[in-house]
């Protein structure tokens, strides 16, 4: 499978900012509609979303011989969004952001134990640091953490999991395949829920659950296509830009102010990020 880190790191990046922007969204619709209808039309736009790209490429382009790992992915990536989701809900959205931040923990070690991909010194100092400085934003222990910050810790580590199944496929299954057998899967199992509720969106609602599915597609594509050509534990610690992204956002939408130790904790995983890929790239030239 290729490795291209740099080109990986990009679209870890773009993806980042297009999903900051969605999880933005997500935190203004929070505030009147229950978190399932959210995961569903997230879900379902974003599926619409899709219809154009694989009508242009043609439906064999939905071909797969690996629908054991699309069904592995929706289950265990749908589960995260709920929980993610929870927590845009239920927390500023900065901090919603940071206890993502979890996730390049645990999928170094997911890929290893899977995939058999080593994990370097190197990448694990990098995650060392980048652990450091989310312990420095999340201030455990103190009277500024919240339990529901372990909801978003859980949905963290179940989307490493999702992710490294993104790589396992990345040898077989286009970007587009993965992200439409992903939506169609989690769409079927949204509507679930839905049954057991009353609620019904109004018209002021529609066109941000539109915009929210067009930029949480086209940032999953990014991500998708980051995981497909590169190494998970080298390009995961790009994901802390959503650090970036979502403060700023909350700064400006919501008036959430930035503590000392945030900016802390933001420069020592920005660091740690762009130290871990800095080898590579003085490697590659």
């Amino acid at each position: 499978m290729p490795n291209n880190v740099i080109q990986g790191a990009l679209l870890i990046l773009l993806g980042e900012g297009l999903l900051a922007l969605m999880g933005a969204i997500i935190k203004h619709l929070s505030h009147d509609m229950p978190t399932e209808h959210i995961v569903f039309y997230r879900n379902l736009f974003g599926l619409l979303m899709l219809i154009p790209i694989v009508m242009h490429n043609g439906i064999a382009e939905l071909k797969t011989s690996v629908w054991h790992l699309h069904l592995l992915r929706a289950g265990v990536g749908l589960t995260a969004m709920y929980g993610f989701f929870y927590v845009i809900g239920n927390m500023p959205l900065a901090e919603a952001f940071l206890v993502k931040l979890t996730s390049p923990f645990f999928m170094p070690i997911v890929a290893a134990i899977w995939l058999g991909e080593s994990i370097k010194a190197k990448t694990g100092w990098a995650i060392a640091i980048g652990f450091i400085g989310v312990m420095f934003i999340l201030r455990p222990g103190t009277e500024n953490f919240t339990p529901i910050a372990l909801v978003g810790i859980g949905a963290a580590a179940l989307a490493s999991t999702a992710k490294v199944c993104i790589r396992r496929m990345g040898s077989t299954e286009s970007s587009v395949r993965i992200v439409f057998y992903f939506g169609a899967i989690s769409t079927v199992l949204s509507v679930i829920p839905l049954f057991w509720s009353n609620f019904w969106p109004t018209a002021a609602h529609w066109p941000w659950i539109i915009l929210m599915g067009l930029v949480a597609t086209c940032g999953q594509l990014a991500l998708t296509r980051a995981y497909r050509i590169a190494n998970p534990g080298q390009i995961g610690p790009y994901v802390y830009s959503s650090v970036v992204y979502g403060a700023t956002l909350g700064w400006v939408f919501w008036g959430e102010t930035l503590l000392v130790t945030t900016v802390i904790g933001s420069a020592l995983i920005i660091v740690a990020g762009l130290w871990n890929v800095s080898g590579k790239q003085k490697k590659a030239t």
